[in-house]
Protein backbone atom coordinates (compact mmCIF):
# COMPACT_ATOMS: atom_id res chain seq x y z
CA UNK A 1 0.00 0.00 0.00
CA UNK A 2 1.75 3.09 -0.98
CA UNK A 3 2.65 5.93 2.14
CA UNK A 4 0.07 8.32 0.95
CA UNK A 5 -2.98 5.96 0.93
CA UNK A 6 -1.64 4.56 4.33
CA UNK A 7 -1.56 8.49 5.90
CA UNK A 8 -5.59 9.03 4.33
CA UNK A 9 -6.35 5.99 6.24
CA UNK A 10 -4.48 6.49 9.27
CA UNK A 11 -5.98 10.04 9.69
CA UNK A 12 -9.52 8.65 8.50
CA UNK A 13 -8.87 5.85 11.42
CA UNK A 14 -7.60 8.25 13.62
CA UNK A 15 -11.14 10.42 13.41
CA UNK A 16 -12.94 7.84 13.58
CA UNK A 17 -11.84 6.42 17.42
CA UNK A 18 -12.18 10.02 18.27
CA UNK A 19 -15.76 9.60 18.20
CA UNK A 20 -15.39 7.31 21.14
CA UNK A 21 -12.37 9.10 22.54
CA UNK A 22 -12.67 13.09 21.72
CA UNK A 23 -8.85 13.38 23.09
CA UNK A 24 -7.25 11.01 20.88
CA UNK A 25 -5.30 12.14 18.39
CA UNK A 26 -2.21 11.86 15.78
CA UNK A 27 -1.63 14.97 16.16
CA UNK A 28 -1.08 17.34 19.17
CA UNK A 29 -4.17 19.59 20.03
CA UNK A 30 -1.91 22.86 19.26
CA UNK A 31 -1.50 21.67 15.76
CA UNK A 32 -5.03 20.70 15.02
CA UNK A 33 -6.13 23.88 16.65
CA UNK A 34 -3.53 26.10 14.03
CA UNK A 35 -4.66 24.52 11.12
CA UNK A 36 -7.58 27.14 8.54
CA UNK A 37 -11.06 26.37 9.29
CA UNK A 38 -12.78 24.06 7.09
CA UNK A 39 -15.89 21.73 7.10
CA UNK A 40 -14.27 17.89 7.81
CA UNK A 41 -16.47 15.49 6.10
CA UNK A 42 -15.82 13.05 8.77
CA UNK A 43 -16.61 15.37 11.67
CA UNK A 44 -19.71 15.87 9.88
CA UNK A 45 -21.35 12.53 9.57
CA UNK A 46 -23.03 12.47 13.41
CA UNK A 47 -24.89 16.05 12.29
CA UNK A 48 -26.01 14.21 8.82
CA UNK A 49 -26.70 10.93 10.91
CA UNK A 50 -28.77 12.89 13.63
CA UNK A 51 -30.74 14.26 11.09
CA UNK A 52 -31.29 11.65 8.55
CA UNK A 53 -32.26 9.67 11.82
CA UNK A 54 -35.85 12.45 12.07
CA UNK A 55 -37.03 10.48 8.43
CA UNK A 56 -37.56 7.41 10.68
CA UNK A 57 -40.75 8.95 11.48
CA UNK A 58 -42.13 7.53 8.21
CA UNK A 59 -41.88 4.60 9.50
CA UNK A 60 -42.50 4.64 13.26
CA UNK A 61 -45.63 6.86 12.74
CA UNK A 62 -46.22 8.94 15.42
CA UNK A 63 -48.36 9.05 19.07
CA UNK A 64 -49.28 12.01 21.59
CA UNK A 65 -47.19 10.21 23.93
CA UNK A 66 -44.41 10.36 21.36
CA UNK A 67 -44.55 14.10 20.19
CA UNK A 68 -45.19 14.95 24.08
CA UNK A 69 -41.70 13.01 25.27
CA UNK A 70 -40.19 15.05 22.59
CA UNK A 71 -41.38 18.51 23.68
CA UNK A 72 -40.38 17.34 27.28
CA UNK A 73 -37.14 16.16 26.21
CA UNK A 74 -36.36 19.74 24.23
CA UNK A 75 -36.94 21.72 27.24
CA UNK A 76 -35.50 19.30 30.17
CA UNK A 77 -32.38 19.45 28.14
CA UNK A 78 -32.25 23.33 27.19
CA UNK A 79 -32.70 23.73 30.71
CA UNK A 80 -29.83 21.17 30.74
CA UNK A 81 -27.43 23.43 28.42
CA UNK A 82 -28.75 26.89 29.51
CA UNK A 83 -28.43 26.30 33.04
CA UNK A 84 -25.51 24.28 33.46
CA UNK A 85 -23.40 23.96 30.69
CA UNK A 86 -23.59 27.80 30.36
CA UNK A 87 -24.35 29.35 33.67
CA UNK A 88 -22.31 26.62 35.74
CA UNK A 89 -19.17 24.95 33.99
CA UNK A 90 -18.74 27.74 31.64
CA UNK A 91 -19.40 31.04 34.17
CA UNK A 92 -19.68 29.29 37.54
CA UNK A 93 -22.64 31.94 38.39
CA UNK A 94 -23.48 29.32 41.46
CA UNK A 95 -21.87 26.47 43.37
CA UNK A 96 -23.03 22.74 44.47
CA UNK A 97 -20.82 20.10 45.78
CA UNK A 98 -18.37 17.87 43.81
CA UNK A 99 -20.89 14.93 43.87
CA UNK A 100 -23.46 17.63 42.24
CA UNK A 101 -20.84 19.03 39.73
CA UNK A 102 -20.73 15.20 37.87
CA UNK A 103 -24.42 15.00 38.16
CA UNK A 104 -24.86 18.10 36.74
CA UNK A 105 -22.32 17.23 33.92
CA UNK A 106 -23.75 13.41 33.39
CA UNK A 107 -27.35 15.94 32.49
CA UNK A 108 -25.14 18.07 29.89
CA UNK A 109 -24.33 14.57 28.26
CA UNK A 110 -28.05 13.98 27.17
CA UNK A 111 -27.74 17.07 25.25
CA UNK A 112 -25.15 15.61 23.05
CA UNK A 113 -23.60 18.64 22.61
CA UNK A 114 -19.98 17.01 23.70
CA UNK A 115 -18.74 16.98 27.35
CA UNK A 116 -19.50 19.90 29.90
CA UNK A 117 -15.41 20.64 29.52
CA UNK A 118 -15.13 20.88 25.39
CA UNK A 119 -18.45 23.63 25.96
CA UNK A 120 -17.02 25.77 28.49
CA UNK A 121 -13.24 25.93 26.93
CA UNK A 122 -15.45 27.05 23.51
CA UNK A 123 -17.40 29.55 25.54
CA UNK A 124 -14.92 31.10 27.70
CA UNK A 125 -13.00 31.12 24.76
CA UNK A 126 -16.05 32.84 22.93
CA UNK A 127 -16.53 35.82 25.16
CA UNK A 128 -12.97 36.33 25.18
CA UNK A 129 -12.67 36.98 21.37
CA UNK A 130 -16.68 37.83 20.68
CA UNK A 131 -17.49 38.89 17.28
CA UNK A 132 -13.81 39.29 16.47
CA UNK A 133 -11.46 36.91 14.04
CA UNK A 134 -10.24 34.40 16.87
CA UNK A 135 -14.35 34.07 17.36
CA UNK A 136 -14.98 30.76 16.21
CA UNK A 137 -18.59 31.47 15.52
CA UNK A 138 -19.23 35.45 14.94
CA UNK A 139 -22.04 35.18 12.02
CA UNK A 140 -20.07 38.95 11.68
CA UNK A 141 -16.87 36.95 10.71
CA UNK A 142 -17.55 33.88 9.48
CA UNK A 143 -21.49 34.55 8.34
CA UNK A 144 -24.61 32.85 9.51
CA UNK A 145 -24.35 29.20 8.21
CA UNK A 146 -20.84 28.87 9.78
CA UNK A 147 -21.67 30.65 13.33
CA UNK A 148 -25.10 28.57 13.68
CA UNK A 149 -23.34 24.62 12.45
CA UNK A 150 -20.64 24.92 10.21
CA UNK A 151 -17.66 26.01 12.62
CA UNK A 152 -18.31 22.58 14.90
CA UNK A 153 -17.79 20.36 11.88
CA UNK A 154 -13.84 21.99 11.80
CA UNK A 155 -10.89 20.35 13.06
CA UNK A 156 -9.41 23.09 14.75
CA UNK A 157 -12.56 23.25 16.40
CA UNK A 158 -12.58 19.89 17.93
CA UNK A 159 -9.78 19.43 20.94
CA UNK A 160 -10.53 20.62 24.10
CA UNK A 161 -7.89 23.03 25.40
CA UNK A 162 -7.43 22.23 29.02
CA UNK A 163 -5.32 24.59 29.93
CA UNK A 164 -7.93 26.73 29.53
CA UNK A 165 -10.31 25.22 31.90
CA UNK A 166 -7.88 24.13 34.63
CA UNK A 167 -10.76 25.01 37.75
CA UNK A 168 -12.60 21.76 35.64
CA UNK A 169 -9.82 20.13 34.44
CA UNK A 170 -8.62 19.03 38.31
CA UNK A 171 -11.71 16.64 38.44
CA UNK A 172 -10.78 13.58 36.68
CA UNK A 173 -14.27 12.06 37.15
CA UNK A 174 -15.45 15.55 34.64
CA UNK A 175 -12.34 14.95 32.07
CA UNK A 176 -13.81 11.46 31.67
CA UNK A 177 -17.14 12.05 30.81
CA UNK A 178 -15.48 14.95 28.64
CA UNK A 179 -12.92 12.59 27.10
CA UNK A 180 -15.23 9.94 26.53
CA UNK A 181 -18.40 12.31 25.57
CA UNK A 182 -20.40 9.27 23.33
CA UNK A 183 -21.29 7.42 26.39
CA UNK A 184 -23.68 9.34 27.83
CA UNK A 185 -25.72 10.20 24.53
CA UNK A 186 -25.65 6.17 23.58
CA UNK A 187 -27.01 5.37 27.04
CA UNK A 188 -29.92 7.74 27.08
CA UNK A 189 -30.63 6.69 23.40
CA UNK A 190 -30.99 3.07 24.57
CA UNK A 191 -33.08 4.08 27.18
CA UNK A 192 -35.70 5.44 25.11
CA UNK A 193 -35.41 2.56 23.12
CA UNK A 194 -35.89 -0.10 26.19
CA UNK A 195 -38.17 1.90 28.02
CA UNK A 196 -40.68 2.30 24.72
CA UNK A 197 -40.79 -1.27 24.24
CA UNK A 198 -41.66 -1.78 27.89
CA UNK A 199 -44.39 0.93 27.20
CA UNK A 200 -45.16 -0.95 24.42
CA UNK A 201 -46.05 -3.92 26.24
CA UNK A 202 -46.74 -2.59 29.42
CA UNK A 203 -49.16 0.04 28.15
CA UNK A 204 -50.62 -0.51 24.65
CA UNK A 205 -52.75 2.66 25.20
CA UNK A 206 -50.31 4.81 24.64
CA UNK A 207 -49.34 3.47 20.69
CA UNK A 208 -45.72 4.07 21.26
CA UNK A 209 -42.66 1.51 20.96
CA UNK A 210 -39.11 1.52 21.63
CA UNK A 211 -38.33 2.52 17.92
CA UNK A 212 -40.64 5.44 17.66
CA UNK A 213 -39.40 7.13 21.34
CA UNK A 214 -36.33 6.71 20.17
CA UNK A 215 -36.89 8.54 17.10
CA UNK A 216 -38.64 10.70 18.47
CA UNK A 217 -36.81 11.20 22.03
CA UNK A 218 -33.92 11.21 20.55
CA UNK A 219 -33.24 11.91 17.04
CA UNK A 220 -36.18 14.65 16.53
CA UNK A 221 -35.71 16.61 19.61
CA UNK A 222 -31.73 16.33 20.08
CA UNK A 223 -31.69 18.16 16.72
CA UNK A 224 -34.24 20.69 17.61
CA UNK A 225 -32.33 21.44 20.79
CA UNK A 226 -29.13 21.94 18.55
CA UNK A 227 -30.54 23.95 16.37
CA UNK A 228 -31.97 25.87 19.36
CA UNK A 229 -28.72 26.42 21.10
CA UNK A 230 -27.33 27.47 17.84
CA UNK A 231 -29.61 30.26 17.38
CA UNK A 232 -27.54 31.81 20.43
CA UNK A 233 -24.23 31.65 18.07
CA UNK A 234 -25.61 33.04 15.21
CA UNK A 235 -29.27 35.22 15.90
CA UNK A 236 -28.24 36.46 19.00
CA UNK A 237 -25.42 38.79 17.47
CA UNK A 238 -27.99 39.93 14.82
CA UNK A 239 -31.69 40.09 16.11
CA UNK A 240 -32.99 42.19 18.95
CA UNK A 241 -31.74 45.02 20.53
CA UNK A 242 -29.03 46.92 22.72
CA UNK A 243 -29.19 48.02 26.32
CA UNK A 244 -25.58 48.07 26.62
CA UNK A 245 -22.97 48.87 24.52
CA UNK A 246 -20.56 45.93 24.69
CA UNK A 247 -17.67 45.29 22.26
CA UNK A 248 -19.63 42.52 19.98
CA UNK A 249 -22.56 43.35 18.64
CA UNK A 250 -24.86 40.85 21.10
CA UNK A 251 -28.41 41.92 21.93
CA UNK A 252 -31.57 41.09 23.65
CA UNK A 253 -33.89 39.03 21.78
CA UNK A 254 -37.94 38.25 23.68
CA UNK A 255 -38.07 35.11 20.81
CA UNK A 256 -34.83 33.23 21.36
CA UNK A 257 -35.23 33.75 24.79
CA UNK A 258 -38.40 31.63 24.33
CA UNK A 259 -36.86 29.18 21.96
CA UNK A 260 -33.60 28.46 25.24
CA UNK A 261 -35.46 29.49 27.92
CA UNK A 262 -33.77 32.81 29.05
CA UNK A 263 -30.73 32.85 26.88
CA UNK A 264 -31.84 35.09 24.24
CA UNK A 265 -31.23 38.33 26.59
CA UNK A 266 -28.10 38.15 25.19
CA UNK A 267 -26.68 41.38 25.49
CA UNK A 268 -27.43 41.97 29.40
CA UNK A 269 -25.11 38.34 29.32
CA UNK A 270 -22.56 40.06 27.32
CA UNK A 271 -22.16 43.02 29.76
CA UNK A 272 -22.37 41.21 32.65
CA UNK A 273 -21.60 37.51 32.13
CA UNK A 274 -21.05 36.56 35.88
CA UNK A 275 -24.81 36.88 37.21
CA UNK A 276 -27.02 33.83 37.24
CA UNK A 277 -30.10 35.64 35.69
CA UNK A 278 -29.78 37.14 32.55
CA UNK A 279 -33.28 38.69 32.48
CA UNK A 280 -32.44 41.92 34.22
CA UNK A 281 -35.86 42.40 35.00
CA UNK A 282 -38.95 40.86 35.69
CA UNK A 283 -40.58 41.45 32.37
CA UNK A 284 -37.83 40.19 30.55
CA UNK A 285 -38.70 36.10 30.84
CA UNK A 286 -35.83 33.88 32.23
CA UNK A 287 -37.15 30.39 32.91
CA UNK A 288 -33.85 29.03 33.38
CA UNK A 289 -32.90 31.58 36.39
CA UNK A 290 -36.41 30.89 37.73
CA UNK A 291 -35.80 26.94 37.67
CA UNK A 292 -32.08 27.44 39.17
CA UNK A 293 -33.61 29.95 41.90
CA UNK A 294 -36.48 26.51 42.60
CA UNK A 295 -33.50 24.55 42.97
CA UNK A 296 -31.33 26.40 44.98
CA UNK A 297 -33.69 26.11 47.47
CA UNK A 298 -33.10 22.76 48.03
CA UNK A 299 -29.65 22.86 48.79
CA UNK A 300 -28.36 21.08 45.92
CA UNK A 301 -26.87 24.31 44.33
CA UNK A 302 -26.48 27.20 46.32
CA UNK A 303 -24.90 31.21 45.71
CA UNK A 304 -26.59 32.66 42.89
CA UNK A 305 -24.85 35.22 42.01
CA UNK A 306 -26.62 38.37 41.57
CA UNK A 307 -26.69 41.17 39.02
CA UNK A 308 -24.58 44.57 40.59
CA UNK A 309 -26.27 47.46 41.29
CA UNK A 310 -24.22 49.59 39.22
CA UNK A 311 -25.28 47.51 36.36
CA UNK A 312 -28.68 48.48 36.65
CA UNK A 313 -27.64 52.21 37.02
CA UNK A 314 -25.90 51.96 33.96
CA UNK A 315 -29.34 50.71 32.20
CA UNK A 316 -31.34 53.30 33.96
CA UNK A 317 -28.58 55.91 32.63
CA UNK A 318 -28.46 55.00 28.69
CA UNK A 319 -32.34 53.83 28.45
CA UNK A 320 -34.28 56.12 31.18
CA UNK A 321 -37.02 56.82 28.65
CA UNK A 322 -37.26 53.26 26.62
CA UNK A 323 -36.04 50.94 29.06
CA UNK A 324 -39.87 49.57 29.87
CA UNK A 325 -40.66 50.22 25.62
CA UNK A 326 -37.41 47.93 24.75
CA UNK A 327 -40.53 44.94 25.24
CA UNK A 328 -43.25 46.32 22.61
CA UNK A 329 -44.87 43.93 20.41
CA UNK A 330 -43.17 46.55 17.44
CA UNK A 331 -39.27 44.98 19.02
CA UNK A 332 -41.00 41.31 18.57
CA UNK A 333 -42.44 42.26 15.05
CA UNK A 334 -39.13 43.36 14.04
CA UNK A 335 -37.11 39.82 15.87
CA UNK A 336 -39.88 38.04 13.23
CA UNK A 337 -38.84 40.14 10.09
CA UNK A 338 -35.04 39.50 11.21
CA UNK A 339 -35.84 35.83 11.63
CA UNK A 340 -37.65 35.89 8.00
CA UNK A 341 -34.51 37.65 6.43
CA UNK A 342 -32.04 35.63 8.25
CA UNK A 343 -32.87 32.16 8.99
CA UNK A 344 -32.23 29.96 6.20
CA UNK A 345 -34.27 26.70 5.19
CA UNK A 346 -33.29 23.49 6.88
CA UNK A 347 -32.26 21.92 3.62
CA UNK A 348 -29.78 24.66 3.15
CA UNK A 349 -28.14 23.95 6.60
CA UNK A 350 -28.10 19.85 6.06
CA UNK A 351 -26.32 21.35 3.04
CA UNK A 352 -24.25 23.43 4.80
CA UNK A 353 -22.41 20.35 6.37
CA UNK A 354 -21.13 18.65 3.60
CA UNK A 355 -20.76 21.44 1.63
CA UNK A 356 -16.81 22.11 1.10
CA UNK A 357 -16.36 25.61 2.41
CA UNK A 358 -15.54 27.36 -0.86
CA UNK A 359 -19.12 26.33 -1.82
CA UNK A 360 -20.75 27.14 1.36
CA UNK A 361 -18.72 30.52 1.08
CA UNK A 362 -20.57 30.86 -2.31
CA UNK A 363 -23.80 30.16 -0.44
CA UNK A 364 -23.07 32.89 1.88
CA UNK A 365 -22.40 35.52 -0.52
CA UNK A 366 -24.94 34.73 -2.63
CA UNK A 367 -28.34 34.22 -0.46
CA UNK A 368 -27.41 36.32 2.90
CA UNK A 369 -28.23 39.88 3.07
CA UNK A 370 -24.90 41.59 3.83
CA UNK A 371 -24.35 41.98 7.93
CA UNK A 372 -23.15 45.11 9.34
CA UNK A 373 -21.29 45.14 12.62
CA UNK A 374 -22.38 47.59 15.48
CA UNK A 375 -19.81 47.79 18.07
CA UNK A 376 -19.84 51.60 19.55
CA UNK A 377 -18.62 51.32 22.83
CA UNK A 378 -16.11 49.84 25.33
CA UNK A 379 -17.47 47.50 28.31
CA UNK A 380 -16.22 48.86 31.24
CA UNK A 381 -15.94 47.02 34.52
CA UNK A 382 -18.67 47.31 36.94
CA UNK A 383 -18.72 49.11 40.33
CA UNK A 384 -21.05 48.56 43.40
CA UNK A 385 -21.87 52.09 44.89
CA UNK A 386 -24.79 53.17 43.39
CA UNK A 387 -27.93 51.03 44.45
CA UNK A 388 -30.28 49.12 42.19
CA UNK A 389 -33.83 50.40 41.31
CA UNK A 390 -36.88 48.49 41.64
CA UNK A 391 -38.06 46.73 38.90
Amino acid sequence: MPASTQNVFRRLLGSLVQWIDSDYSLESPEAIRAQPDGVNLVRCLPFVILHLGCLGVLWVGGSWFAAGVAVALYFARMFFVTGIFHRYFSHKTYSTSRFGQFVLAVLTGTTVQRGALWWAYHHRHHHQHSDEPEDAHSPHVHGFLWSHIGWITSRRNFPTDYSKIRDLAKYPELVFLNRFDILVPVLFATALFVGGNYLGHAAPALHTSGAQLLVWGFFISTTALFHGTACINSLAHLMGNRRFETTDDSRNSFILSLITLGEGWHNNHHRYMSATRQGFYWWELDITYYLLKALSWTGFIWGLKEVPASIYMEAEQRHHQDTLSRFSVSSVQHEINTLRRMVPTAAVIAMATVNSPANADQLQRKDEPTISKDVTGQTQHPGASAPAPRA
